[in-house]
């Protein structure tokens, strides 16, 4: 059965696989397989997803402390989830509270409405009630996610979609 967990080192070969599948729809250049293949490399990245969560990490302009985490069933990892512990005005345009993906060969299961029910806990956790779901206007999925989760449409900015997500 999936669940949260945080990043760790030895999903490398499941990460990488999926990082393949986000290539090739053209999402995540930032992210080098070569560079990640290196274990050193991909600890060094799974240190810095962890240290985020931490007020005290710098961070790139605009940043903000955010949790991630990682949606996985045994050793595969099948998508991630972000969890912003505070808002700036760029976030409540884009983004929100929470941010997930779910990688491509494991889309249309269930994935991102549980794994967004699971990430609304940890929000909570963080004293986040509700929490600012966002999506693009044509994101079918995702709205269906974040209504599945009890999202609220509260209005659209541009071409983004805005909800308010209970958490409790």
């Amino acid at each position: 059965m999936p669940l949260l967990v945080e990043p760790a080192v030895h999903y490398q070969d499941s990460f990488l696989t999926a990082l393949i599948e986000f290539h090739a729809e053209g999402r995540h250049p930032e992210l080098s397989l070569e560079v990640l293949r290196d274990p050193e490399a991909f600890a060094r990245y799974v240190h810095a997803l962890r240290a985020e969560a931490l007020p005290e990490t710098a961070r790139r302009l605009g940043g903000v402390p955010s949790t991630n985490l990682w949606w996985v069933d045994g050793d595969t990892f099948l998508g991630r989830i972000s969890i912003r512990h505070e808002l700036n005005a760029a976030l409540r345009r884009i983004g929100g509270h929470i941010g997930y993906e779910i990688r491509p060969s494991a889309r249309g299961k269930g994935h991102a409405t549980d794994m967004l029910a699971a990430g609304l806990v940890v929000a909570h956790e963080h004293g986040i009630d509700p929490a600012l779901v966002t999506c693009d206007v044509a994101n079918r999925a995702s709205r269906r996610v974040i209504e599945a989760n009890g999202g609220r449409y509260t209005g659209r900015d541009g071409d983004e979609l805005q909800f308010l997500v209970p958490t409790a």
